[in-house]
């Protein structure tokens, strides 16, 4: 069974930038895609970036040139860099390993 459990949410002022990390517990398959999907009230569960083996990336049209997706391998932790960060990105944001696996979800409230 693989847990993951998500930091570094917060609230912060548009324009500013925030790193999101998730630890998954156990060993994960380099092969397994790990990533990030967000939730804002009255919005369905939408995809944020996903990242295979450490080289392959996608990302949602919203997040491109703003977001950065990262992951160690050795640490079972996937980052998500964000930046030039927008009030519509305000949303609780889950980590995912194979979009099965999901954790509890992290705050992320972008606002003046």
């Amino acid at each position: 069974q693989v847990q993951l459990v998500e930091s570094g949410g917060g609230s912060v002022q548009p324009g500013g930038s925030l790193r999101l990390s998730c630890a998954a517990s156990g060993s994960i398959p380099s092969t397994w895609p790990m990533g990030w999907y967000r939730q804002s009230p009255g919005k369905q569960r939408e995809l944020v970036a996903l990242i295979t083996s450490g080289v392959s990336t996608n990302y949602a049209d919203s997040v491109k040139g703003r977001f950065t997706i990262s992951r160690d391998n050795v640490k079972n932790t996937v980052y998500l860099q964000m930046n030039s960060l927008k009030p519509e990105d305000t949303a609780v944001y889950y980590c995912t390993v194979r979009v099965r696996y999901w954790g509890q979800g992290t705050q992320v409230t972008v606002s003046s």
